[in-house]
């Protein structure tokens, strides 16, 4: 069966985070790559690596995720850890919490590095968050609030590894939340979307 012909519940799912020096992949490198694959809301299995970003990470940034300059000096290029990172996620649904952020990162690393990026299909957390749980129930959608919300066993914490696992706790239950508004596959998903 294909990944449309399978429920929510029935798919396999890589769930991914970066961490990175700055706000735009114009700008800024990868730091930090942390995936979780996700079967029927158990994970399966995970991937991580500190990416050496070819420039020093700002302070800013250092005081945000604790990821110093010294800790990414003897890691591996994003061009050494992504050929790994596609092998790991081949055949998921990628999944991230605000995917255009982490996407056009990856996306950008994989062009620079001449790789070609997947046509995967991909599972953003955050609208779907945004239309299956009301204002009275969380104030905003931001990771922290909805790690909360749902009780996550990890929080997330501007760590790429933390911040997949409890965005994999987050997308179990927002498959429970789709299945009670009659939303089971990937098509029905995005046709809800466009809609709603």
């Amino acid at each position: 069966m294909s990944n449309r012909e399978l429920t929510l519940a029935e798919l396999e799912f890589a769930v991914v985070d970066v961490e990175t020096t700055g706000w735009t992949p114009d700008e800024a490198r990868i730091t930090e790559i942390g995936a979780v694959r996700v079967r029927a809301g158990l994970m399966i299995e995970e991937f991580t690596t500190l990416v050496n970003p070819g420039t020093p990470v700002p302070q800013t940034i250092e005081d945000l995720t604790g990821i110093t300059s010294q800790m990414v000096a003897d890691a591996p290029s994003a061009a050494i850890v992504l050929p790994s990172l596609l092998r790991f996620v081949s055949g998921c649904v990628l999944t991230a919490h605000n995917a255009p952020f982490d996407l056009g990162f990856l996306i950008a690393a994989c062009g620079d590095c001449g790789l070609a990026w997947p046509d995967f299909p991909v599972f953003d957390t955050v609208p779907v968050a945004r239309q299956v749980l009301d204002a009275e129930e969380v104030p905003d959608c931001k990771l922290g609030t909805l790690a909360a919300f749902f009780g996550t066993p990890t929080p997330p914490c501007h760590r790429a590894l933390a911040d997949a696992r409890a965005t994999a706790s987050v997308l179990a239950s927002l498959i429970v939340r789709l299945a009670d508004r009659g939303v089971h596959t990937l098509d029905q998903l995005n046709a809800w979307l466009d809609i709603a």
